[in-house]
């Protein structure tokens, strides 16, 4: 079970993490709470992460009193984002929400109290709070702290996941970071949860921020479990191969690993097959089968066994000539499909090792521009 930072040591740990907000209590005074993932995290010991001050008032007037760069502001919903010591900071007018309808965006009202406002939020983990001018004192109506040294997962009321279902998929991925289990009540209502009533736009959005996560693959895996993810047929070969290529060379830094996992989890689909399922012999015959498909898909065709586009990704793909049209041009060659007939015999040849240098190369181009 996790070990939580002592009461105690609250204070002094929050100004070792995030001594940004000293300007913040200043400024704030008992009106402003650094509220959500950061507390998580800061009770946890981890490393700082996304910054959230609840202020129990107005966050406009509170950005304003610190003459802080705003980076962004969306009235709706009472949020100012601002940079402080070179960090973003949120700050977000305490708030209830209420929802006409299964999956609509909330209504929002001002909250009178960080009370009424941590109510209204996911799981007991997150409802947390630290008013910044006694970090001392935690406030945690919900028994959030107890959840967290117990490892368990719950949510704040039996319609959570009614109001906004991605809080479904919000558990998945705080449930594989952590090692969390669910309480069965929150396990039954989330099994029920249908993702169906929120848009396309959001549910990717939300499938996309799990799938950034060093555990992405687990977590893909408790939603299916759950029922709310049907993964393709190849999944736990995908899994168990992207896992180690995403890490390595020539394919870490390369492709999104949010967009992979998501394109895993649903399967790849018939092209990636065709990719994975092909035997080019030669350099150039690779590099024609590969060019055209993205990043993802080069991913899914090799951890399905298509060995030979390490070597696409890594060497043939930035093959270039060292003639270009103009080249061509200069020795007589008209401009139009002629040119491209040339470059791309003169590639193909550089590529499976039938050219040595820029004359090699400026011959079998013009060779080949002129068969037409």
């Amino acid at each position: 079970m996790p070990s939580l930072i002592p009461q105690e040591n609250l204070a002094s740990a929050l100004r070792g993490a995030y001594p940004e907000l000293g300007s913040i209590a200043a400024a704030g005074g008992e009106c402003v709470y650094l509220v959500g993932g950061a507390v998580r995290d800061l009770l946890l010991g981890r490393e700082r992460g996304d910054i959230d001050v609840a202020v129990v008032g107005d966050a406009a007037e509170l950005a304003a009193a610190l003459g802080a760069e705003t980076v962004a502001a969306h009235e709706r919903f009472g949020t100012v984002k601002v940079v402080l010591d070179g960090h973003e900071v949120d700050l977000a007018t305490a708030r209830t929400e209420t929802y006409e309808r299964p999956g609509a965006l909330p209504t929002v009202a001002p909250a009178g109290s960080i009370e009424a406002d941590l109510a209204r939020r996911d799981f007991t983990l997150n409802a947390i709070a630290l008013p910044l001018a006694d970090p001392g004192i935690v406030v945690d109506p919900h028994g959030g702290r107890a959840d967290l040294e117990a490892g368990l997962l719950r949510i704040l009321r039996p319609t959570s996941f009614i109001d906004d279902p991605t809080r479904a998929i919000r558990a998945a991925r705080y449930a594989a970071r952590f090692g969390f289990a669910l309480v069965p009540e929150t396990e039954e209502l989330l099994r029920a949860t249908d993702l169906t009533t929120i848009s396309a736009e959001r549910r990717e959005a939300e499938l996309l921020r799990l799938g950034a996560e060093p555990s992405a693959a687990e977590g893909l895996e408790l939603l299916a479990g759950w029922g709310l993810l049907q993964t393709g047929e190849h999944w736990e070969a995908l899994a168990a191969a992207l896992s180690e290529l995403l890490d390595e060379s020539p394919w870490a830094g390369e492709v999104d690993p949010a967009q992979v996992w998501i394109a895993a989890a649903r399967g790849p689909h018939g092209d990636v097959h065709g990719l994975a399922n092909a035997h080019p012999t030669q350099p150039s015959q690779a590099a024609s089968l590969a060019r055209h498909h993205s990043p993802t898909e080069l991913i899914l065709a090799r951890a399905l066994g298509a060995e030979w586009l390490d070597d696409y990704m890594g060497v043939w793909r930035d093959t270039s000539l060292e003639i270009d049209g103009d080249d061509l041009v200069a020795a007589g060659i008209p401009t139009g499909p002629a040119l491209g007939r040339g470059l791309d015999a003169a590639l193909r040849a550089k590529l499976d090792g039938e050219t040595a240098g820029r004359d090699d190369e400026l011959a079998v181009a013009l060779a080949a521009a002129r068969e037409g």
